[in-house]
């Protein structure tokens, strides 16, 4: 097993005044990278779109009432890949039965997971026991 280089894992209350904080992390980390010879501002611009959008949608459809709930985001970055879970505790979707964005009349929400599936390699969405999980998978 490959040794990894950074891992951070980070837990919220379930409220969207986090975001920024979240999208920063995957910002700075785009930035920070040594071996990493594509478009370091491009990337850095995806991973906070990216980790804002599924960290929004976790808290968006947390179980109402339960607002002392939390999401946790976890970060792997290893040597030539970066994985990111987003836990939540709501009810969950059905990842594949997410409909395509309408371009011809697009909505304030209802972006998110297209977004996401776009600009990264792998999107998978499992419910577990006491959690839901959505993996993020980027190879640099």
């Amino acid at each position: 097993m490959t040794a990894s280089i950074i891992q951070l894992d980070v837990i919220i209350p379930n409220q969207t005044r986090y975001l920024d904080f979240i999208g920063s992390l995957g910002e700075r980390l785009a930035r920070e990278l040594k071996h990493y010879h594509g478009d370091r501002e491009a990337l850095a611009y995806h991973l906070n779109l990216v980790l804002t959008e599924a960290t929004a949608n976790a808290i968006k459809h947390r179980v109402p009432g339960n607002l002392e709930d939390t999401v946790r985001v976890f970060i792997l970055l290893e040597h030539n890949q970066l994985t990111i879970k987003v836990y939540d505790h709501g009810q969950g979707f059905d990842l594949e039965s997410v409909p395509l964005p309408d371009f011809d009349h697009p909505k304030e929400s209802g972006m998110g997971i297209f977004l996401i599936k776009t600009l990264m390699d792998s999107v998978t969405y499992k419910k577990q026991e006491h959690c839901n999980v959505l993996e993020i998978i980027k190879r640099l």
